[in-house]
């Protein structure tokens, strides 16, 4: 299976590479494409017909035939060498003598060489091994855990300690006619345990359906369709917690971003479903997202199938008052049990525009608007506690396995751009240059009451002490910052003048960044 894998993407890579070279021949010659096209299309047809069944015949494209670059540099140019000359021979036979000799042997020429280029590109990374076997371990540490590595350390596969009571046989039946036998077996492992008489289940995308329910309040409440496909989402989730008594539960499932991802690639052909994905991402991911564009992306889609990563959506279903109690991957879909715990908080209409204003606590406690670049999916706020629960605090003060934080934003928190528009803050007057950093309330939580006490009484900083001590643990963050405020309470200049000079040290030569 592999071996036909790397076959059927080094055919297509070979067209390719063959196509464009040619054409770039082509585009050489003064009457360009217009003329030369049209008259050397038969060269370049029976050229790359001779140069697939050569490259097939000799192994060029065979796996197990290419090990080193030796091997590679033999195929490749034993196999083009063949393939140009029974071109050449039949076109001498055929007595078609008219074609330009810079095309002929300029596509061949410059196809071998991005053939060689390319292959040996493929072979260094083959070749780029760890090879320090001590440090593998450490190694796969590092490595960012999957969205499925994630989910089934949190929760396994939805297995429960408490036990399954008896389930209600129409219950049962509803979601095996709705979704098959295989994936209603995994849904009643996972949420049986606390049905009721007063169970709901559905299938929908509409608010109506769920307002038009029978009963006043309902202990659980079931909805199988995927919520992609729900429009108003947060209206949607507002609806179901008012038809839940408090300590309700709400089960839905979705297709994650990644999800999504990996169905796309795995329909179609190599080589094409990158191409099918990259319009997939623009139309999908980036259209939405910006203001101009979104009624562009509502009359394309109508709004149906909607892209959400894990982080967006269980944030919308924390901001509709609830807690998130599993998560499990069951078929395609992941599938989320949550607890209704409060009223839903306000919906926030404006959640994907680049720059965001985030609620940190500033002098005297005093809450204020921190601004800052979107590095997270939106909804991320929603979660910082459950992520903190799962997963607890990695070396350096953040949260371990943050999977909030998008590919771009991390990216953009490695060279602090991030951070560049905390620059208002400071002519604002909420910030000075160096300080305490600014907390949301859930971090600062996390703190000792006394260091708590004490660092409310001062201005945060763009320039936290973090970067200057570079601490490894919440405990040594806040050692790190007592240790600073002493200073500054003996010489405020200095100690910042001090603080600035030896974080910025830290930045640009001991690689202290921010995950």
């Amino acid at each position: 299976m592999e071996k036909r894998k790397f076959r059927t993407i080094t055919l297509l890579a070979d067209i390719v590479i063959l196509t464009v070279s040619f054409l770039a021949m082509v585009w050489t010659k003064p009457a360009s494409l217009r003329s030369y096209l049209p008259s050397h299309a038969p060269f370049f047809l029976g050229l790359a017909l001779m140069w697939i069944i050569v490259s097939l015949v000799n192994g060029k494209m065979h796996r197990g035939k290419i090990i080193n670059f030796t091997t590679l540099f033999t195929r490749v140019l034993t196999s083009n060498i063949i393939a140009i000359s029974i071109t050449a021979l039949v076109m001498y036979s055929i007595r078609t003598l008219a074609y330009s000799r810079t095309v002929v042997l300029g596509t061949a020429l410059l196809a071998t060489f991005l053939e060689l280029v390319f292959g040996s590109v493929y072979m260094a990374y083959k070749k780029a091994v760890v090879q320090d076997y001590e440090e593998y371990d450490k190694y796969k540490t590092y490595k960012k855990p999957s969205e499925y590595d994630l989910v089934k350390k949190v929760n396994g596969k939805g297995e429960r300690k408490d036990e399954h009571t008896e389930v209600n046989p129409g219950i049962a039946l509803a979601i095996e006619k709705e979704c098959g036998s295989e994936m209603a077996l995994a849904i009643l492992k996972m949420t049986c345990s606390n049905f009721t008489d007063r169970v709901a289940v559905l299938s929908t995308t509409t608010v109506f359906n769920i307002t038009s329910l029978a009963k006043e309040e309902y202990d659980y409440i079931i909805n199988l369709h995927k919520i992609n496909d729900i429009k108003r989402l947060d209206s949607f989730l507002d609806a179901v917690n008012s038809k839940l008594i408090v300590k309700g539960f709400l089960f839905c499932c979705v297709e994650t971003k990644d999800q999504r991802k990996h169905r796309l690639l795995k329909k179609y052909p190599p080589v094409l479903n990158h191409i099918y994905y990259f319009f997939d991402f623009i139309v999908k991911r980036i259209l939405p997202k910006l203001k101009f564009t979104r009624g562009l992306y509502i009359f394309l889609t109508r709004g149906e199938n909607t892209v959400l990563s894990r982080a967006e959506t269980l944030g919308r279903i924390s901001r509709a008052g609830f807690r998130i109690k599993q998560e499990s991957f069951i078929g395609n879909l992941l599938c989320i049990e949550a607890r209704k715990i409060d009223e839903p908080l306000p919906i926030n209409e404006n959640v994907y525009g680049p720059l965001i204003a985030l609620s940190r606590i500033g002098r005297d406690g005093n809450m204020i608007k921190v601004y800052k670049l979107r590095t997270m999916h939106p909804y991320s706020e929603y979660i910082q506690n459950y992520v903190y629960e799962m997963h607890d605090l990695q070396d350096g003060g953040k949260f371990k396995n943050d999977f909030r934080i998008t590919s771009w934003g991390a990216i953009c928190r490695k060279i602090f751009l991030d951070e560049l528009p905390m620059l208002m803050n400071y002519f604002r007057g909420d910030m000075k240059l160096v300080g305490v950093r600014p907390l949301s309330k859930q971090y600062f939580e996390l703190y000792r009451t006394a260091v708590r006490e004490r660092r409310i009484k001062y201005k945060p900083g763009l320039i936290p002490p973090f970067y200057a001590d570079m601490p490894m643990d919440l405990d040594s963050i806040q050692s790190s910052e007592l240790k600073y405020l002493d200073s500054f309470d003996r010489h405020p200049f200095f100690t910042d003048f001090r603080y600035f000079w030896k974080s910025t040290w830290n930045i640009l030569f001991r690689k202290a960044r921010s995950n």
